[in-house]
Parts: structure tokens; sequence; C-alpha cells
């Protein structure tokens, strides 16, 4: 279906993209109900509940997602030597364990991962 767009003026336009943009948002949301509908039996054609198989617990509601700073994980680079469950991105302030076994005479380099 073709629209003749020529000849309509800014507002038109204007009210016609807001009319479509909350028609597929609504079509969006319908076709999630049809998909969550269907996930559903699914899973009871196996005997499961969709709760059970997203990892949910019955009578517990599902974990809301972590809100993120921005930053992304960096892995480890320095591992201390004396304990090997403390380590150091390299970003940000030297732990002190990396200050103390500095002040000894390490170096950065003899504990990279």
């Amino acid at each position: 279906m073709k629209v003749n767009l020529k000849g309509k003026t800014r507002k038109e336009l204007e009210k016609l993209k807001v009319d479509i943009d909350k028609q597929l948002a609504k079509l969006a949301e319908d076709e999630k109900k049809v998909a969550l509908a269907a996930a559903e039996k699914a899973a009871k054609a196996h005997g499961f509940s969709l709760k059970e198989l997203s990892g949910v617990k019955p009578g517990r509601k599902a974990a809301a997602p972590k809100k993120q700073d921005g930053r992304s994980k960096v892995a480890p680079k320095y591992r201390n030597p004396d304990n090997a469950s403390e380590t150091w991105t390299g970003r940000g302030r030297k732990p002190k364990w990396v200050e103390a076994y500095m002040a000894n005479g390490g170096e950065l380099d003899n504990i990279l991962i």
C-alpha cells in the first residue's frame, strides 16, 4: 500500500509519524503476548512452567537486572604472589599489597598474570 505524502504539511506528516509510532508500539506488545503464550505452551508440553525454565524459583520474582555504570569489566592483570586470591586490574589506585610489594623492591612486571 502506497501513501501519497506529497502535498502534506509538516504538521500533517508529524501527526502521521506519531500515529505510526503508536501503532508500531501496540503491534510489538501484541506480538510479545503471542510469543509469551507460545513459549508457555511449549514449556507446558514438556512438563515445565516457563518460570522453571527461565531459572526463576517458584514463589520468587525474577531478579531485576543490575544497573551498570557504563564501565566494562576488566580482567585482572596482576596477582599478589603471597595471596593468589588478591588481584588488580592495573586501573585506579594501587592496592596496599601492590604498594608493599613495590616498596620491598618488587617490580610490576614480576607479578603480571
